[in-house]
């Protein structure tokens, strides 16, 4: 027995905004891209490094071919759903997958399904 069990009602709760967020194929597709930046994202085009501090949401805006507003709304569901970390370098914000919480949440998922 864990000291610090999820009340369920949250954890599914957490679950649905996950899956949610995960259910757009082009939110999805991020993720993918994001995995291996250097791959889907010139590196000579970064003002930061892509794997510390994330790919520029223009950059990913340019790929995707999407109006910047929607680019940010799609990043801001992932950010919410734990699936990305964001970071502001100027006045431009970049994205990185968060490892560590995608690995919690794939574990969550198996644990309550």
């Amino acid at each position: 027995m864990t000291a610090h069990a999820e009340p369920v009602q949250d954890t599914a709760e957490h679950l649905v905004e996950v899956l949610k967020a995960l259910a757009n194929p082009v939110r999805l597709q991020v993720l993918g891209w994001l995995r291996e930046p250097d791959r889907h994202f010139p590196p000579e085009k970064a003002i930061a490094d892509q794997h510390e501090v994330g790919v520029c949401v223009s950059h990913l805006q340019e790929k995707l071919g999407l109006a910047q507003s929607t680019v940010s709304a799609y990043m801001a569901l992932l950010q919410r759903a734990g699936l990305v970390k964001s970071t502001r370098v100027g006045k431009w914000t970049h994205y990185r997958r968060d490892e560590r919480r995608i690995a919690q949440l794939v574990d969550l998922l198996g644990r309550s399904i």
